[in-house]
């Protein structure tokens, strides 16, 4: 992707007709180190890459960057075999002039049970001891009593602090209930700044134009900031209309991670505010740089890059994230049911609609999405309920918006495990004692992967990093392309290759092929 002339681009505007005057700045909030991969390559940055593209991020005036939120510590313990804490370390000694971002999911952080007061508040301390001036916290079901404690507690350490309200599409999500958690998010945590959180890409111009002044009426002096996916084509107009209307910042991607799944690109939405006479004091060149950087690993590494979508109105149906319709496929193949896709996606939008319209969004996404499979795979709906479902339909999750359709809460609760209490517990029990008591010689990051990820998960991981890393992970280009010429030498003879100033050539006698 080629650099664009700003200034001229803003004179062409003011000469269309449309003034180019200096008007207020706004805030780019950059996502590709958490959300762009996220959506894009399954999450697999790793550390290495992080900082070999961190001092052109420190000096790019991005107002943050976004790095982790519970996923990045997932894939990177579970399948990266990487150290998460140690990434989050590097970053902010790497990048010691830029406010890095750190999200937390509700009282699950990582995990799909709801995890006790004493891990969530020690997981806040953590997060700040490791360098994060800048908290925030999510809840799938806008139930904010799970998020208000421990942003109260970010906020006594001395961060700056975001609530999100999580925005979806149905009968029950209205602009007065996100005026309302917002409102809540204000007055309970004192929270620095409201984030409309748009995780399955659903806003469009038409309800930017009304709940974004509804939001802004509330927040007032406090900073808006917008963040959605573009998986229908409308979110570069969505951003637009919304600062038009005044959102304070924008969270953009850096192509190659962006569009499609992820936000809309960063370079673009740069180009187009200063195009309508918005300050953006953002550095171009050293974001074309890292734009390069990202290309090069996905080149290597033959990784996707973004590109832009059509609008597909069937989205708002099943309102799916962009990076769960790849596994569904997959599940779907894997059964033998492949040509059921389509059938998937309906039963994936009645599920929802049944369910009280639960948002999209981890790990409610997931719950919805396993249950719309066996639904499909079984052809009996509701005969195989998984524990996640039942739960949630009991309000272990929290509360709910709306009632669950009566006939299908019958079934769940009659098919679901009867180990779980049709009443939830109100309280959890503590956790961080045990985990001392058993691993006595472990400091509170280890102890606190442990809370979350169960067997010996930590355990593989901290082996595999004692070792060296994790090869299966680290792309060696050279020594690949050393073997994919020694395989394409059949029989006898030589092969030669030359890549630059690289030759590379393999000389197979009849020895070696017998």
């Amino acid at each position: 992707m080629s650099p664009t002339n700003d200034e001229s681009i803003a004179s062409i505007m003011s000469e269309g007709g449309r003034p180019a005057n200096s008007r207020r700045e706004i805030k780019i909030v950059e996502t590709s180190l958490r959300d762009g991969h996220q959506s894009l390559w399954a999450t697999r940055m790793r550390t290495e890459h992080v900082i070999a593209m961190a001092e052109n991020y420190d000096r790019a005036g991005f107002e943050q960057v976004d790095l982790v939120a519970p996923i990045q510590f997932d894939v990177a313990v579970r399948y990266l075999k990487e150290d998460p804490w140690e990434r989050v370390r590097l970053a902010h000694e790497h990048m010691p002039n830029t406010k890095l971002r750190a999200l937390i999911r509700s009282r699950n952080i990582a995990a799909f049970d709801f995890l006790p007061d004493d891990i969530i508040m020690a997981w806040v301390e953590r997060l700040y001891a490791n360098g994060f001036r800048v908290i925030g916290s999510f809840d799938g079901l806008n139930d904010m009593a799970n998020i208000i404690p421990g942003l109260v507690r970010a906020k006594e350490l001395g961060a700056s602090t975001f609530g999100a309200v999580s925005f979806s599409q149905s009968p029950v999500h209205t602009d007065e209930l996100y005026v309302s958690r917002a409102k809540e998010l204000i007055e309970k945590a004192d929270v620095d700044a409201i984030m409309l959180k748009d995780a399955a890409g659903l806003l469009t111009p038409d309800r930017i134009r009304t709940l974004v002044p509804a939001l802004k009426e509330v927040v007032g002096d406090r900073v808006l900031e917008i963040h959605t996916h573009s998986l229908t084509g409308l979110a570069p107009l969505v951003y637009l209309e919304a600062v038009e209307l005044g959102a304070d910042q924008i969270h953009t991607s850096i192509w190659p991670l962006a569009t499609g799944n992820a936000q809309p690109s960063t370079q673009t939405l740069v180009r187009d505010l200063r195009a309508l006479g918005y300050q953006v004091d953002v550095d171009t060149d050293r974001v074309n740089t890292i734009s390069e950087q990202l290309l090069d690993i996905a080149e290597t590494e033959d990784k996707p890059v973004g590109a832009p979508v059509e609008y597909n109105g069937i989205h708002y149906m099943h309102q799916i994230p962009g990076g769960m319709l790849a596994n569904f496929r997959s599940q779907l193949e894997t059964a033998g049911l492949s040509d059921r896709y389509d059938d998937l996606l309906v039963e994936v939008a009645r599920v929802r609609s049944e369910l009280a319209y639960p948002i999209m969004i981890t790990p409610f996404a997931q719950f919805v999405g396993v249950q719309a499979v066996m639904n499909v795979m079984t052809g009996d709906r509701y005969s195989v309920v998984p524990n996640e479902i039942k739960k949630y339909a009991l309000g272990y999750f929290g509360k709910l918006l709306a009632d669950i359709e009566p006939s299908v809460l019958e079934k769940i609760i009659r098919n679901g495990s009867a180990n779980i209490a049709l009443v939830p517990p109100t309280v959890i029990p503590p956790m961080l004692d045990d985990l001392i008591g058993q691993h006595p010689d472990e400091d509170i990051d280890t102890l606190l992967l442990r809370a979350m990820f169960a067997g010996s998960q930590v355990d593989e991981m901290r082996a595999t990093v004692a070792a060296g890393g994790n090869p299966d992970e680290v792309q060696r280009p050279i020594l690949d392309l050393i073997k994919s010429l020694a395989g394409a030498a059949g029989g006898t003879g030589r092969r030669t290759l030359n890549a630059g100033d690289i030759r590379i050539t393999i000389d197979k006698g009849a020895d070696d092929a017998a």
